[in-house]
């Protein structure tokens, strides 16, 4: 009986099928050295975008820094230059008392600044219905406003009667009260005769305090006449002071540009004329103008008074005919 042996394979098939194994492994030896640089180089990627991602970062604020700083820097100066060109006085009110100043026009001038009459002694008083007009309330609103507008081009002023609780007001009727005070804080007298030295000496004081600066005294009055009389702004000056009439000339002469321009076929008949009587022209020592601004009881000089916008032309006015003298020295 023939006995049947096991066929074997040729040796070539093996070692073909072991050459093949070793292929395979060293394939995925590779295929994960080659998976294992992919990952490393997209970590080493992403790695080197976060760095570059938190310079520009870095950079962008930095520069946002250095941008917020400019502007901050650039408000600050701005800040500090309003606040040089500015100040507050609390004796204007609380509507007015923030003034900025706009130039230095009349930087090195000094003026004082004097409304008729205050404290126990109203000055005249006119009817406007029901109601009591006083001389001191109106004379007082346009001398501060003369203030702020002198304030305004650089000026030294001095308001010699201080209404403490007044300031600028808008109203038409201004409320009588009599507590107004002399400059610096001294209380006004009854007596005509002490209220005007007392007036005078402080100016004379201020006066020697600044001998060598360009001075000058302003006081502002309203007349009282009869009911029909209406009549124009009138300065007075003393006789023999040539720097006081030149004075009241320039207020003079911007009174009548005011008027021709504000009321064009209205005729302007207020004078300047020497009165040397009078106790301030008299005795001060600064040339000094004296104004009249109108009849406190005639109906149509009233509206000079009356509207506010009225009272700040007149304090305008004034204040034009102030520079022209300072400028033209």
């Amino acid at each position: 009986m023939q006995q049947l042996l096991p066929q074997r394979r040729p040796s070539h098939s093996i070692t073909l099928l072991v050459l093949l194994a070793l292929l395979l492994v060293q394939g995925n030896n590779q295929l994960a050295v080659a998976k294992g640089k992919e990952k490393s180089s997209a970590l080493r990627t992403r790695s080197a975008k976060k760095r570059l991602s938190a310079t520009t970062t870095k950079r962008a604020r930095s520069a946002k820094i250095r941008s917020v700083s400019h502007k901050s820097t650039k408000k600050a100066s701005v800040t500090a230059k309003v606040a040089a060109n500015s100040t507050s006085i609390a004796l204007l009110g609380p509507k007015y008392a923030h003034v900025m100043v706009k130039d230095q026009t009349l930087g090195g001038a000094v003026y004082y600044l004097a409304s008729g009459h205050g404290g126990p002694d109203p000055g005249a008083i006119g009817r406007y219905g029901k109601y009591a007009l006083a001389e001191d309330e109106y004379a007082y609103d346009v001398t501060i406003r003369l203030a702020r507008n002198l304030i305004e081009h650089g000026a030294t002023v001095y308001m010699m009667v201080r209404d403490l609780n007044d300031g600028i007001r808008d109203g038409s009727v201004l409320k009588l009260d009599h507590d107004e005070v002399a400059y610096p804080n001294q209380a006004i007298p009854l007596n005509q005769t002490l209220r005007l030295r007392q007036c005078t000496d402080a100016v004379n004081r201020l006066h020697r305090k600044h001998k060598e600066r360009y001075q000058r005294f302003v006081t502002i009055h309203v007349d009282s006449r009869s009911e029909g009389q209406n009549i124009d702004v009138f300065f007075y000056h003393h006789e023999n002071s040539k720097v006081g009439k030149q004075l009241a000339k320039h207020i003079h002469k911007s009174f009548k540009s005011g008027y021709k321009r504000s009321q064009p076929g209205r005729s302007y008949l207020g004078t300047v004329s020497d009165r040397s009587s009078l106790y301030v022209v008299r005795n001060s020592h600064p040339p000094t103008v004296f104004i009249e601004l109108g009849n406190i009881r005639n109906d149509k000089d009233q509206r000079r008074f009356l509207l506010a916008d009225n009272r700040q032309a007149l304090a305008n006015w004034i204040c034009t005919g102030l520079q022209t003298d300072y400028t033209t020295r």
